[in-house]
Parts: structure tokens; C-alpha cells; sequence
């Protein structure tokens, strides 16, 4: 037997997660939620182990922090390096009494412009990187399934066999679903 989408849709949260926790401790997998807003625990919390937190659907815990560090890093030392050719290299200044023969001798002045350039590499490093995972580009189309999920529904999409079917709708139908569909 093939296997088939099941696309139930939420008015609330509240029930979506009940019945998604019910959902996972019957071992059925929930492939993906659509909402128009955030929902607490629905993904992995940065405290997993630490205080009892757990993605309710499974979704495994991301490395977007990574890259935030290593566009973070990118930007600092860029600009001291951009620092260090233009007030040590290029053209040493003497600006306030303060010496300009040595990279170490100006790091005081230097931190506010290296801590700004990090802030600023991470910052745009991390919208282009949320740009491009979501595949958000000019001409794209949109990967939701029911457009009512950016207004004020939330879409619970469950992948399963045939013959799991009918219970599924069921447990579904019983934890509040408004709209239930097969796809």
C-alpha cells in the first residue's frame, strides 16, 4: 500500500499540541506544522535535556547558530584587518596622542567598529541564509499548502500508510481538527 498525506487544520494551538504529543507517544510521525505564528515546544528548544524541553513533532534541533557565529566572526575580522591596513598600514595617523605603529596599541579605539561589523555580518549573513533555506526568491512559488495557514489557521500535515488511515482521522477528529483532508 502507498503511503499518503493527511492535512488536518487547527482554529488554536492548545488541541494541535495535545493531539500532536498524543500523536508521537502512539509513534505516528507528524511530518510538518504551518502557522501563522510561533508555537511553543513545536520544534527543538536550545534546553533540550537541561529542563524537560522537547520538539512536540520531532523535528530535529538547527544549526542556524553556527552559521550566526561564523558570520560573526567573518565580520570582525574583516574589519580589523580593513582597520589595520587603513590606520597602521596605508596611513598611519596620528590622531589624539594616540600611538599608530602597532594594531594592539589602538585596540581600544578599534572595539566599537569590530563589534558594530560583527553585528552587522551576522545580522544580513543570517536574513540571506533565512532567505535562502525557505527559498524565498522573487518568481518562487510557495511551498505551503492551504494559504489560510498566513491568516489564522494552523496545518498539521501527517505522512502515513493506508491502513493507518482511519485511526489517524479518528484520534484526529477527536482532538479538535476543524477540516481534515487527504492528500
Amino acid at each position: 500500500m502507498g503511503k499518503i498525506a493527511i492535512h488536518a487544520i487547527y482554529d488554536d494551538e492548545e488541541p494541535l499540541v495535545l493531539i500532536a504529543k498524543e500523536l508521537r507517544s502512539k509513534g505516528i510521525k507528524v511530518k510538518d506544522v504551518f502557522s501563522p505564528f510561533p508555537i511553543h515546544g513545536i520544534d527543538s528548544s536550545a534546553f533540550e535535556g537541561l529542563s524537560g524541553f522537547a520538539s512536540i513533532i520531532g523535528i530535529p534541533k538547527t544549526r542556524l547558530a553556527i552559521l550566526a557565529f561564523i558570520y560573526g566572526i567573518t565580520g570582525a575580522c574583516l574589519s580589523a584587518l580593513m582597520m589595520w591596513y587603513m590606520m597602521i598600514f596605508d596611513w598611519p595617523t596620528d590622531i589624539g596622542g594616540k600611538p599608530s605603529f602597532t594594531f594592539y596599541m589602538n585596540m581600544p579605539s578599534f572595539i566599537p567598529i569590530i563589534f558594530e561589523s560583527t553585528v552587522l555580518c551576522a545580522a544580513v549573513g543570517m536574513v540571506i541564509t533565512f532567505l535562502l533555506r525557505c527559498w524565498l526568491l522573487p518568481g518562487v512559488k510557495a511551498k505551503n499548502p492551504d494559504p489560510r495557514t498566513t491568516d489564522d489557521k494552523i496545518l498539521m500535515i501527517i505522512e502515513t500508510d493506508e491502513e493507518n488511515k482511519s485511526t489517524i482521522e479518528a484520534l484526529l477528529k477527536n482532538g479538535g481538527a476543524s477540516e481534515i483532508s487527504f492528500k
